[in-house]
């Protein structure tokens, strides 16, 4: 399988990089081909909200007048067998590079004017799709009170991804430099090998 890791994360070596690492090592053993993308290293520009990429009707994503990386990641998601969406939680949400990648999401959706909400265009798509993530707050709190999982759900939705999973690690601004401990790279495995089953 083609395995697609989108990583909002502003912080290389985070606990969202470490999660993430774990989740790549076990596919790769496996055989997967993994694909990774931290968009902290991608041009992505606003969404201009002027949906351009909203107008032609058919099951191919739009194509957005702005000329970045965003392209490049479109064809990417249209490549992957499966995906991986993270991003730490950050003031209650995620951050502002994955929300700025979601919203240019908006290619997923067919949108003529005067009609009153989108239609996806990829409705009958069901890319398996494990959302993970990170807070401060311990996981329960972390998971159920803030918007990133939803969020998270949220842009799997937009390109057609089924949710197998959330990888949610609480407590994850207790140090520095925290690390994965042996229960939570394990959790990791677990749901990487959801992914792929």
């Amino acid at each position: 399988m083609r395995i697609l890791t989108i990583n909002g994360s502003y912080r290389s070596g985070g606990i969202t990089d470490q999660t993430l690492a774990v989740m790549r090592r076990m596919l790769k053993d496996a055989g997967h081909d993994v694909v990774e993308v931290p968009l902290r290293d991608c041009d992505i520009r606003f969404c201009m909200n002027c949906r351009e990429c909203t107008q032609l009707p058919g099951p191919r994503p739009g194509r957005c007048v702005q000329h970045d990386d965003m392209a490049r990641l479109i064809d990417e998601i249209e490549a992957c067998d499966a995906c991986i969406l993270a991003s730490p939680t950050n003031c209650g949400a995620v951050t502002a590079l994955f929300k700025r990648f979601q919203e240019r999401l908006v290619v997923y959706g067919y949108w003529p004017w005067g009609n009153p909400a989108p239609q996806p265009r990829r409705a009958e798509r069901r890319t398996p799709t494990l959302l993970v993530s990170s807070s401060a707050a311990p996981a329960i709190m972390g998971r159920w009170l803030f918007g990133t999982t939803g969020q998270l759900r949220q842009a799997a939705k937009m390109f057609g991804g089924k949710v197998r999973g959330v990888c949610f690690t609480g407590l994850a601004a207790t140090a520095p430099d925290l690390r994965l401990d042996a229960r939570q790279r394990r959790r990791a495995e677990r749901f990487a090998r959801r992914l792929v089953s």
